[in-house]
């Protein structure tokens, strides 16, 4: 009978690691992408609510050009393997941004506009904020695993 062969520890590790990181890009880029085609095909709606922000109302239409590009763009640098960690970076900064803009709102704003996507327009507010943290969490988590699969 044959001797079975495990890789080593490290190698097994570094594998998972790669998994880990890869499903966490995965979620943030159709995260991203999917969330920027909804701001997209209903641009006068996403443009509409937020005019009445009043933080962000006679900016309405730059953001509102500014906010799905960004997605996008950081959507592609997930996609690539080479600016995989920098769109890591990118996703945290703007699910911060996100967030607290999220949090004033719920603070200072009477009726609060949402134009996400998918099921994240179904959440409360609060549940909106703890959605956010969850994907900044994970998101740092890759970053970090990324670093550890590279020493």
């Amino acid at each position: 009978m044959g001797t079975i062969i495990f890789p080593a520890p490290s190698v097994r590790r570094a594998k998972t690691y790669n998994a880990i990181v890869f499903y966490i890009c995965l979620a943030c880029i159709f995260l991203f992408l999917s969330s920027a085609y909804t701001k997209i095909v209903e641009h006068e709606r996403f443009v509409h609510g937020l005019s009445k922000v009043l933080s962000i109302g006679l900016l309405a239409p730059i953001v509102g050009w500014l906010v799905p590009l960004m997605e996008i763009l950081i959507g592609i640098l997930l996609i690539i393997p080479k600016t995989q960690k920098l769109g890591l970076y990118a996703f945290t900064s703007l699910m911060i941004v996100f967030t607290f803009y999220i949090g004033g709102m719920m603070i200072w704003a009477d009726k609060l506009p949402c134009h996400c996507n998918l099921f994240i327009e179904k959440l409360s507010w609060g549940q909106h904020l703890l959605f956010n943290l969850a994907c900044i969490i994970l998101a740092i988590i890759a970053v970090r695993l990324s670093k550890s699969k590279n020493h």
